[in-house]
């Protein structure tokens, strides 16, 4: 009875089921149930299958051919080219290695096809842009693939005529079965007769232009037996009588019971022996989990298969082919780069081809990570050291052997020199460089591992010195100034004491020290660079390792000489990035040479923000939501600098906070009283509020405490205790000892603490004094006279102080110019009045209104009758009388309403 319908007669059901089957869409591998034990597959070979593949190719080809489809038919040649590739193992195993006949006279017919229609210049002037352009490349293309069938080319145009197939084979049994059991038995005979496959069918249907890819046998009808099925081929050679064929012999269903009780038998027998072939890696094992591992590595080489550099090189083709593919076991790759390397070694290929391997070697472990953000895994970072360690010792042991990228693939030459290697040495050392900087950030800064990393260093720094002895040998400038950059960023923030030694003269000139070397790569790039990146970021790296070694003059000279303040907010994140940390260093330098002003001017535009960790790339702040989006800080995480390069964070504060002390608290003592008076440092001046405003304040224990607490004390005059605050034990380990020679820069510190608390003292108490002894000053201050004797008359000279010194004396003579607290009211109120009188000509002015009186700035007196009334507005005449100065030695001001 028919399984789609309930009723009918059994002839109509035999015959609808017949029809059914056929027209049925063929079920998965893994379903055999009782209903579909009469549906057939078919058992291919992987020889058809993949000749089968080339031959649909070669059809199309010959199609697009007739057409004149130069597009489609480069399209169709490269699906050749991928097709024949898939078919190498079974070439080599099926042909004993040899090209098939029909596939040399498809590329034979191409060449001259091409050739042809090359020469032909009209019909190319007639083509599409698109046609001729895909002419041109599939000539290139075709040329580049024929020079590895050379051999067999020549021999067919020598024979020509001859048949494609030489040696009758055996057609290929088509076997039909059922069901799985049946599937077993049919893989189980094909293992153990080693049966060809037919291929003379896909070539004779190519030379015809026939499809090949369908069989008679794909038709049979699903109630034939494996038997019947074979005999019906050669009795009903008409397709339609075997779809209309009806089975009604009771033998045959006597037939298919015995085949069901015979299945159930050797079910479970032949569950456990079945095996496969697989396409590609021959024989396969079957284990727990259903999961198939190969039993054995395929071979490189056949065991007959002469091995040299032509067979080396285009196995080395067939594995780089697959890089980047999506199936690709980049593992695996690796393992068989190694191997042919050392097949390479053993037969003595010469240097050329095993440094073209190693190159290859190492481009696949750069491509084994599959995340471009992530570190790479430490045992192929010691693998990849190794094998670009070993290719630079060859190439410069090899003095006739040239790898650049200018370099064509075609014009590569691996046998007699000069060898021509198509590659960039440099660009993998960069990468490298690149590489090495991720794991040091990927790892714990605190930890061993990130020492241990760190040790690396030395390895790096020797490989790229080695690519710049190659590439000084033969190499071009741009080249030169890349190589020389790298070199110069593992080398400029890095401390050398030999530099300090011998400035004091405990080293004589010829040591060559760290700045020399500097030197020396610097001016090559400024010579040489023709990109304005390479040039900046040299500059600031040489104004940074100027300031690590306390060469401030030449460090200020150079920043100030290239203008780069001006421009950097131009240049790409990592370049500012640098400029910030060039900066913060200079600010240091300048500290240690004591230069207060220039120390504070380098570092407020950093620590004004309060983002000093980020503009120094040492870490993210925490962020409020959607203040910074995932993408944004996994790009901020990147472009951090590693951990053994950061500027302590709190030194660099210490330092700003001082020189801010040292310039703020002078200024405030002499501005008292003035109104205007603005603020130098606006972060030390809110830290020193802050502190004002508590109500109880305890001893300090932060640095920034520390800092206010000597703050409040150089306000009073009291320089030892300001001193004590800022140099202990807690501020020496937390800070001053960071400091190479640190004793000079307390010292320094010192001195700048009794001289700033000096001029604080005389700002402060100078209107008590009628007098003032210089050498009491010199005890109180623990100065030297001449120190003491220099700074009063700075003061003097720059009008900060109302005094005069009497030599003879040695002492300081106050004028008492400094007004009293009612003449310092009165001042304040003429300032006021000046404001007044501005604000009050510029609305005169925007109402086009004739002004009566004058307007001075600095020495002014009111007068009463001068004062009139116009429009409801007070207008105000000055007049001038005396300078501010007799003004201030006034005891009483007469101000008229």
């Amino acid at each position: 009875m028919s399984r789609f319908f309930a009723t009918g007669s059994d002839s109509e059901s035999d015959s609808a089921s017949e029809e059914e089957q056929v027209q049925r869409a063929p079920t998965t591998a893994f379903t055999f149930s009782d209903e579909e034990e009469e549906t057939k597959r078919v058992v291919r070979s992987t020889k058809e299958k993949r000749y089968e593949e080339i031959a649909n190719l070669i059809k199309l080809i010959r199609n697009y051919k007739k057409i004149k489809d130069m597009s489609s038919m480069l399209s169709s040649f490269e699906d050749l080219m991928r097709a024949y590739q898939k078919a190498l193992p079974v070439i080599a195993k099926e042909e004993g290695g040899q090209t098939p006949r029909f596939y040399i006279r498809c590329l034979v017919e191409m060449e001259d096809f091409i050739n042809e229609v090359w020469e032909d210049r009209e019909g190319r002037k007639n083509m599409s842009k698109n046609n001729s352009k895909s002419l041109t490349s599939l000539r290139q293309k075709l040329r580049k693939y024929n020079k590895d069938f050379e051999e067999d080319i020549v021999k067919f145009r020598e024979n020509p005529d001859q048949d494609d197939d030489e040696e009758e084979e055996k057609p290929e049994e088509v076997v039909e079965f059922e069901d799985e059991e049946d599937s077993a038995v049919a893989f189980k005979k094909a293992g153990s007769e080693a049966s060809e496959p037919d291929t003379s069918k896909f070539k004779k249907n190519v030379a015809d232009g026939e499809e090949g890819s369908e069989s008679e046998s794909d038709w049979g009808s699903s109630s034939d037996s494996e038997s019947t099925s074979s005999e019906d081929e050669g009795q009903y050679q008409n397709i339609r009588e075997r779809f209309i064929k009806k089975v009604t012999d009771k033998e045959e269903e006597e037939d298919k019971a015995k085949r069901k009780e015979q299945r159930k038998e050797r079910k479970e027998k032949e569950r456990k022996k079945k095996k496969d072939e697989d396409d590609e890696e021959g024989e396969w094992e079957t284990v727990k989990g259903g999961v198939a591992i190969p039993s054995e590595k395929p071979k490189m080489f056949a065991k007959d298969a002469e091995i040299n550099v032509a067979a080396v090189l285009k196995k080395l083709s067939e594995i780089i082919a697959a890089r980047g593919k999506k199936r690709t076991d980049r593992r695996e790759q690796i393992e068989l780069l190694h191997e042919l390397q050392s097949i390479a070694d053993t037969h003595n290929l010469g240097p050329a081809v095993a440094v073209k391997i190693k190159f290859s070697i190492v481009s696949s472990i750069f491509d084994y990570n599959p995340k471009v953000s992530d570190a790479m895994k430490p045992e192929y970072w010691s693998k990849i050291l190794e094998r670009i360690t070993e290719m630079l010792d060859m190439l410069l042991n090899t003095k006739d052997m040239i790898i650049a990228e200018i370099v064509s693939e075609d014009a590569e030459e691996y046998e007699t020199p000069p060898y021509k290697i198509h590659g960039c040495v440099l660009t993998l050392v960069e990468r490298l460089d690149e590489e090495f900087t991720k794991l040091l950030k990927e790892c714990d800064p605190h930890s061993n591992e990130y020492v241990e990393r760190l040790k690396d260093e030395k390895q790096v720094s020797t490989i790229i010195d080695k690519v710049q002895e190659y590439l000084e040998r033969q190499g071009t400038v741009s080249e030169l100034c890349r190589v020389y950059l790298r070199k110069i960023e593992h080398l400029y923030y890095k401390f050398d004491p030999n530099v300090l030694k011998q400035k004091e003269g405990e080293l004589g000139p010829d040591v060559i020290t760290s700045v020399q070397v500097m030197e020396k790569l610097c001016k090559y790039v400024y010579a040489h660079d023709g990109t304005d990146r390479l040039r900046t970021r040299a500059i600031l790296s040489h104004v940074y390792h100027h300031a690590l070694h306390d060469n401030w003059f030449q460090a200020r000279d150079l920043i100030l000489m290239s203008h780069l303040q001006e421009t950097i907010q131009h240049s790409d994140p990592a370049t500012q990035i640098l400029y910030n940390r060039t900066i913060a260093h200079l600010g240091l330098c300048a500290f240690r040479h004591a230069n207060i002003k220039d120390a504070h001017n380098c570092l407020v535009d950093l620590m004004v923000t309060g983002k000093v960790k980020e503009l120094l790339a040492q870490g993210l702040l925490p962020q409020r939501q959607h203040e910074r989006s995932k993408e944004q800080e996994k790009i901020e995480k990147q472009r951090q600098m590693p951990f053994h390069m950061h500027i302590n964070l709190e030194l660099l504060e210490c330092v700003y906070l001082v020189s801010a002390m040292l310039i703020e608290i002078p200024y405030m003592a002499a501005h008292e009283f003035d109104a205007r008076r603005r603020m130098i440092s606006k972060t030390f001046y809110q830290q020193l509020r802050s502190s004002e405003r508590q109500s109880l304040v305890g001893p300090p224990e932060s640095m920034r405490e520390h800092v206010v607490a000597a703050a409040k004390a150089m306000r009073n005059g009291n320089w030892l205790a300001c001193n004590n605050f800022i140099i202990n034990e807690k501020m020496n380990a937390k800070v001053w000892d960071l400091f190479y020679q640190a004793d000079k820069v307390r010292d320094m510190l010192t001195r700048l603490n009794k001289e700033e608390a000096l001029r604080t003292y005389l700002f402060t108490y100078s209107h008590v004094y009628d007098s003032i002894s210089m050498p009491k000053l010199a005890e109180m201050f623990q100065l030297k006279r001449p120190v003491v004797h220099s700074i009063i008359s700075k003061m003097i000279i720059n009008e900060e102080l109302m005094a005069s010194l009497d030599d003879p004396t040695e002492t300081v003579v106050m004028h008492r110019s400094e007004p009293s607290r009612l003449q310092s009211l009165a001042l304040q109120l003429t300032d006021k009045v000046n404001n007044f009188v501005d604000s009050n000509e510029r609305i005169f002015e925007m109402k086009q209104e004739e002004i009566k009186g004058t307007f001075v700035t600095d020495k002014i007196t009111i007068d009463k009758d001068k004062i009139g009334v116009v429009r409801d507005v007070i207008v105000i005449e000055i007049v001038i009388e005396k300078k501010i100065e007799i003004i201030k030695s006034l005891n009483i001001i007469y101000v008229g309403v």
